[in-house]
Parts: C-alpha cells; sequence; structure tokens
C-alpha cells in the first residue's frame, strides 16, 4: 500500500535522501543503492519468479541500474512513495532485459536452423513471437494489479468503474477531458493526491461541463485522473483508444 508523506516520517526521509541524490550527492546515491540491495533483489525475484544471486545473476544488476535511474527520476508530486515508484521501474527494466535476451538469442540461432534443414526457422520465429506476447501479457497484469492499489487509496474498485463508467462516448470523451484539465493544474493536481477527492468547485470553473455533470462522474474522472498521475504505459495506451 502506497503511504501519504505527511503521516509516514521515514518515507519522508527517504525521500529527502532521494532528493540529496538528485542534487548530486554520490555519497548518499552510493549509501542507498547498498542498503537497499535485498528489495531490489526482491522487486527482480518477483518478476523472474526465482530467487536472484546478487553476485552471479545479471538480472540483479539491471535492477541495480533501475533503481538508480529512479532515484535520479523521481518525483514526489505524483503521490507514489519512492519505493513504489522504484519498484515499477525495477520490474519494467528487468522486463524489457528479459524480452532483449530471449529475442537476441533465437535470432543468434536463426542461421543455424537454416543451415538444418530438420529444423524450421519459422517455428523459432513463432516461439519468440509467442514469448514477446506473453511478456506483454504480464506487463499488462503488473500494470493493472499495481492499479487496483491506487484506486484502493481512493476508495475505488474495478467493479465501481464497470458500473458508473459513461456508456456513451461522448460522455467518456469529457470525463477524460475533464480529468487531464484536472491533473494538469497543479494546485488541482496537488489537492487530489493531498485529498483523495476531486475539488468540484473549482475544477467546474475550468471544464465545459455542468457541476451536474461531474458529480455524476466524479468516480470515473477520479479513476482516468489516476492513470494520469502514474506511470502506466498501457492503461495510457487504453485511454487513448477509449477517447
Amino acid at each position: 500500500m502506497y503511504l501519504r508523506q505527511s503521516n509516514d516520517p521515514k518515507r519522508g526521509k527517504l525521500e529527502e535522501q532521494v532528493k540529496q541524490v538528485q542534487a548530486g550527492d554520490t555519497d548518499k546515491q552510493n549509501e542507498l543503492i547498498q542498503k537497499y540491495q535485498p528489495f531490489i533483489a526482491k522487486s527482480v525475484s518477483e518478476v523472474c519468479k526465482r530467487f536472484i544471486d546478487p553476485v552471479k545473476d545479471e538480472e540483479f544488476s539491471v535492477g541495480l541500474s533501475a533503481f538508480n535511474e529512479a532515484m535520479l527520476s523521481y518525483a514526489d508530486d505524483k503521490g507514489s512513495s519512492f519505493l513504489s515508484f522504484a519498484k515499477l521501474v525495477i520490474k519494467r527494466k528487468t522486463i524489457d532485459y528479459i524480452r532483449r535476451e530471449r529475442i537476441r538469442l533465437p535470432a543468434a540461432s536463426l542461421d543455424e536452423l537454416f543451415e538444418d534443414d530438420s529444423e524450421n526457422p519459422r517455428e523459432a520465429e513463432a516461439a519468440q513471437t509467442a514469448f514477446i506476447q506473453e511478456t506483454e501479457s504480464w506487463y499488462r497484469r503488473a500494470e493493472i494489479e499495481e492499479y487496483d492499489k491506487k484506486l484502493k487509496e481512493y476508495k475505488l474498485s474495478f467493479q465501481e468503474l464497470i458500473n458508473v463508467a459513461p456508456k456513451h462516448r461522448d460522455a467518456r470523451e469529457t470525463a477524460i477531458e475533464s480529468a487531464k484539465i484536472l491533473h494538469a493544474d497543479p494546485d488541482l493536481r496537488n489537492y487530489v493526491i493531498r485529498k483523495k477527492k476531486i475539488p468540484i468547485k473549482q475544477l467546474v470553473e475550468k471544464v465545459s461541463v455542468s457541476k451536474k455533470t461531474l458529480e455524476r462522474n466524479r468516480k470515473y474522472i477520479l479513476a482516468v485522473f489516476i492513470i494520469f498521475s502514474e506511470d502506466y504505459i498501457y492503461l495510457k495506451d487504453y485511454m487513448k483508444g477509449v477517447s
């Protein structure tokens, strides 16, 4: 579960240390990388579905690099804790690494397959395609799981979204546009992240719909706002299709 900075002094301390790293403190950077190696190994192992040896497994090095990247790119105005953000970055980089390796190895063996008439290079290509599709599917599931956790912070659920989602395309587009406006305004965005609710009175002054319409679509707008506020690649692509 993500924690709000104002209620968690430990989280606040870690976020301040990350800011020190972003300001150029290399000693703090190395200290955090060393301290959070168990966290990194656990995050990588959740992707690989096996124990990760920090000494032998290349995936661990990928996780270290991803953790460092997360420190340099983290922004606390999105509302997520640094560790939640870092875990997402580590998992994505690990998946990307696995995908590249699985593609590279079959590709390297294609010449051998062509030389041996008893083997069918199309089977290798099909296996490669199947792996990529499986990886993408896993990636989507992981993203949805993260989104589900975030929805619960806002006292929302997938089942509610099914029930409250606007049925007509125009209504959906209007709600999504309202969520974009809500997210684009720094004051409104910070209010939502802090209060976990929409400032209807302030938002109605910035959108082309009535207060009644905003109230009716409040939960859907909030759910879309969360997608815009987080680093959800697949869900954002989905929203493009919906709108």
